[in-house]
């Protein structure tokens, strides 16, 4: 079985160990999020209160940085199983106050920021740990999984999330959560660096700000990977707030449906995020993979500009469907490169350094939910399609010679 390319991490026991881990974890993320972004919108009636719940998940992008650094001083492994026994308290607190009838906006708006100082780092410190844990000719393999398993996860996560809490409200649908996040901790925790695997060299610990400046300025000072933290910047701004945070809005005032209907968009986006990942993982293009990042920026930021005319429901399914595709095409390059520009000293810190550019995710999200109100869904959305379309131009340009020409066999897929 593992002869198959696609099946080859599976060789390796950490990965098993760390798949499942990642694909419960991702699961109760879009279980929480659908559930929990419903019920501000619902309640409050704000979309600015809605984009300020999904500003909250990611507010810790501020301090993933420090995460990276903590990720290489103290193990990538126990701090992300650390972080995951984080999201099952917080997920066990809400589950309580449910139950008890105590549940309101202003808590759950608390708690998100709580388990948002933790969860932005989770995906960088996922992959980091995968290029930890398996040998570098099944890097890319292994990621194209784990990508896939997150959006296998995401699917299901909306679907059931959306069927849960229609079906048997908050409460039920939070124990789930919390097993979720509860199971993604210990699994975590099995993971194990495998013999055959070197060692890490030792190295010689400054002070822990001194190396978190020393990993600031390895980005800076490397163009490749400036470009590429540059590049989930731009795309966290003008994309994500689109295709994930304002689709409960979208469903509910664009679309006039409710959760199932808020599930379907939900799922749309992770199974062409799906789709795409497969694609990555067995096509065997060989093509340079700063090309392929930028040709599948340019596709996504076109389908996101068509995505903003739909009005109709099935339209707007199909657009997101290729939209995740897009995404998929566009973003597995993109963490290849990053890993593999990035010295095994610095793996941590390169990581929470891009965490730190999802940082305009809850800005660009902030921004919509002002801009909506005066301008409307469609033009905001057009605005921010455009927007990356022409800064994609842009660090293809200002970067090409570090990024657009390709490199060698190992710049491909």
């Amino acid at each position: 079985m593992f002869r198959l390319g696609a099946l080859a991490p599976f060789r390796h026991r950490s990965f098993r160990f760390q798949w499942p881990a990642d694909c419960a974890t991702s699961w109760a993320f879009e279980m929480e999020t659908i559930i929990l972004g419903w019920y501000v919108l619902v309640e409050t009636n704000s979309v600015l209160l809605l984009t300020l719940y999904g500003a909250l998940i990611y507010g810790g992008t501020l301090v993933a940085p420090l995460f990276g650094l903590a990720s290489d001083r103290i193990g990538h492994r126990v701090l992300l199983s650390g972080m995951r026994t984080l999201y099952a308290a917080v997920a066990c607190t809400l589950t309580v106050l449910v139950f008890a009838g105590l549940l309101n906006p202003v808590i759950v708006l608390c708690l998100a920021a709580v388990s948002g100082i933790a969860r932005s780092s989770d995906m960088g410190l996922r992959g980091a740990l995968i290029a930890d844990s398996v040998p570098p000719e099944a890097l890319t393999a292994s990621l194209g999984i784990g990508r896939t398993t997150a959006d296998v996860a995401r699917i299901a996560g909306a679907l059931s999330g959306a069927a849960l809490f229609a079906a048997l409200g908050m409460g039920p649908a939070f124990v789930a959560i919390t097993l979720f996040y509860a199971v993604g901790a210990c699994f975590t925790w099995q993971v194990r660096r495998p013999a055959s695997m070197p060692p890490p060299a030792p190295v010689v610990r400054a002070s822990p700000w001194g190396e978190l400046r020393e990993g600031l300025a390895y980005v800076w000072n490397t163009p490749r990977l400036l470009a590429l933290v540059w590049f989930a910047f731009l795309v966290n701004f003008a994309v994500f707030p689109l295709t994930n945070g304002l689709l409960p809005y979208v469903a509910r005032e664009i679309y006039s449906v409710g959760q199932t209907g808020l599930g379907y968009l939900v799922a749309s986006v992770a199974f062409g995020a799906l789709v795409g990942s497969v694609a990555m993982t067995r096509s065997g293009i060989r093509i340079g993979l700063p090309r392929l990042m930028l040709a599948g920026s340019v596709i996504w930021h076109i389908l996101v500009l068509g995505y903003a005319q739909m009005q109709s429901l099935a339209w707007g399914v199909t657009a997101l469907f290729l939209c995740g595709v897009a995404q998929s095409v566009t973003m597995v390059p993109h963490t290849v490169l990053l890993l593999r520009g990035a010295s095994e000293r610095f793996r941590g810190r390169v990581m929470g350094v891009r965490m730190l550019a999802i940082y305009s995710l809850p800005l660009g999200l902030l921004l919509s939910g002002v801009l909506i109100p005066l301008i409307g869904f469609h033009a905001t959305a057009s605005l921010y399609a455009l927007t990356g379309l022409a800064f994609t131009a842009v660090i293809g340009l200002r970067w090409r010679a570090a990024l657009w020409q390709a490199r060698g066999a190992e710049d491909s897929v």
